[in-house]
């Protein structure tokens, strides 16, 4: 097993089907990077919760555990909330280094292929 695990994490909502497209992500960063240890994991209405997950991984020895917010962008919850959170994880495990990177709405590749993705339902 890879020393770095990977845990895409989405909003969550009540209805199950929310998650599929973040299902979809999550098989297919597993299919190109099998040794890794990736996971999905939410901040509400969906299990597990960000918290959970991380934990999970805390108990195999991982010992980077980095957080890819599957969000367009940063809101009150990536700039508070989740900051928090992994401040917490990261004192009870010293050991083990909590990243937690930018939405992933808000990088380049992504706003080009929502950009794209646009023009081409537009016929442009």
């Amino acid at each position: 097993m890879s020393e770095t695990a990977l845990i895409l994490f989405a909003h969550g909502a009540r209805d199950p089907e929310w998650a599929d497209p973040m299902r979809r992500v999550c098989v297919a960063v597993r299919e190109q990077a099998p040794r890794m240890r990736v996971e999905l994991a939410f901040l509400e209405f969906m299990q597990p919760d960000l918290r959970a997950c991380a934990e999970a991984l805390l108990a195999d020895g991982v010992e980077r555990i980095l957080v890819l917010p599957m969000f367009i962008a940063r809101g009150g919850h990536l700039k508070r909330d989740v900051p928090l959170l992994l401040e917490e994880l990261q004192q009870r495990n010293p050991r083990t280094r909590f990243e937690l990177a930018a939405a992933i709405g808000e990088a380049e590749t992504v706003v080009q292929a929502m950009a794209r993705h646009a023009l081409a339902l537009a016929g442009g």
